[in-house]
């Protein structure tokens, strides 16, 4: 949890409130067919084009402060899980289980303790991530803050780099 402090009524009464950590859950195969990049990546080596999604979103994370959850569909028997050290989590769903059903638990049992937010193109996603209250972004605008946030990163980078010398 985040702490800050916020003045209040009268004078210099401070307290401390609790605000709630940001999460970012993508749902990656997604994520993948959406960007021209990653599926011609995909086409050719899966893999590869999963590995990229990862480093974009793990850059995501470093400069924005998100917790950033990528979820595939997966092929074993039960659900896994991966923590890349510094980095994101990666779930993968059990055979016959999509994402989108690890993704509603996850806002399910989450969204009143954290600022969760979805990204997905599934109108019906949207609306189950809504009534849980969670809130959702388009893949493109998923793409958008990727690319964003990667450019204000290299800026505060350069500015460092500016400094030390």
């Amino acid at each position: 949890m985040h702490y800050y402090w916020e003045l209040t009524g009268e004078g210099f009464c401070f307290q401390v409130r609790k605000m709630k950590s940001r999460v970012l859950l993508v749902d990656g195969h997604s994520a993948i067919f959406q960007s021209k990049e990653l599926r011609s990546l995909h086409t050719h080596r899966s893999l590869s084009a999963r590995h990229q999604l990862i480093h974009l979103l793990t850059r995501y994370a470093d400069s924005t402060g998100t917790h950033v959850v990528l979820v595939f569909d997966g092929q074993q028997t039960h659900v896994s899980e991966e923590h890349i050290p510094d980095g994101i989590q990666i779930f993968y769903s059990k055979k016959n289980q999509t994402a989108d059903a690890i993704i509603e638990r996850l806002v399910a049992k989450y969204a009143t303790c954290h600022d969760i937010r979805v990204a997905t193109d599934d109108y019906l996603e949207r609306q189950t991530v809504e009534s849980f209250g969670g809130s959702w972004l388009s893949i493109f605008q998923l793409f958008s803050e990727l690319d964003a946030a990667d450019k204000d990163l290299e800026r505060r980078l350069n500015e460092l780099r500016r400094f030390q010398k």
